[in-house]
């Protein structure tokens, strides 16, 4: 089985520098275009079932590149974005000046009052792919996945066995897309194109 796990298209937050977190914001004209580009990257593959998260952005990222596909797209609330609490909204670059925060040393990272911490995070992601995701292989071929960098990060990163004090290390941005294989329940990467450069593919992160 393969599933293709997507991060959804630009919006006005992201290229203001402010960080989204849950907050529900759509895709922007940037994005949308992202979105078609990535459908058109991805026209050629069979998808037979698609999940997403329920924000507006990803799920309509998803919508995008389903196209005219008669597939199911479900919404699951374990692919919602790492909860930023109180900093949602804020400018990244000023909270990179904060002394706990989850950017500059993860690993040490203490969510503030509201938000949530990378073990929630790997946790509720890490449900998603053994209670949703690995019980699909023998049943399904195609899988697309759209959800967000965050949690997008927490499912590639124990394939890549990344630590949580590296958690950033994938450059992912919009739309950038990882092909995962899976098989006998272990997943693996077979490709990465970061949105970047649409055209530049790597084997190797």
């Amino acid at each position: 089985m393969k599933i293709y796990l997507v991060r959804h298209g630009e919006t006005d937050w992201n290229q203001a520098g402010l960080l989204q977190g849950q907050t529900d914001i759509a895709l922007n004209a940037q994005g949308l275009e992202q979105a078609h580009d990535a459908a058109d990257r991805l026209k050629e593959v069979p998808f037979e079932i698609a999940f997403c998260s329920p924000l507006i952005r990803a799920k309509r990222t998803a919508e995008i590149i389903i196209g005219d596909r008669k597939i199911t797209l479900t919404t699951d609330e374990r692919l919602r974005e790492l909860n930023f609490g109180p900093w949602e909204g804020v400018d990244i670059r000023t909270i990179k000046d904060a002394a706990s925060q989850p950017f500059t040393n993860p690993g040490s990272y203490i969510p503030p009052a509201g938000a949530e911490s990378f073990a929630q995070l790997y946790k509720r992601s890490g449900e998603f792919v053994d209670q949703v995701l690995l019980p699909l292989e023998g049943t399904y071929e195609t899988v697309l996945v759209v959800a967000h960098g965050g949690v997008n990060r927490s499912i590639l990163n124990p394939v890549l066995n990344i630590p949580v004090d590296d958690f950033w290390r994938v450059h992912m941005g919009n739309c950038a897309t990882a092909i995962l294989d899976c098989t006998n329940g272990k997943l693996s990467m077979l490709e990465y194109t970061d949105s970047k450069s649409a055209n530049a593919k790597s084997k190797l992160l």
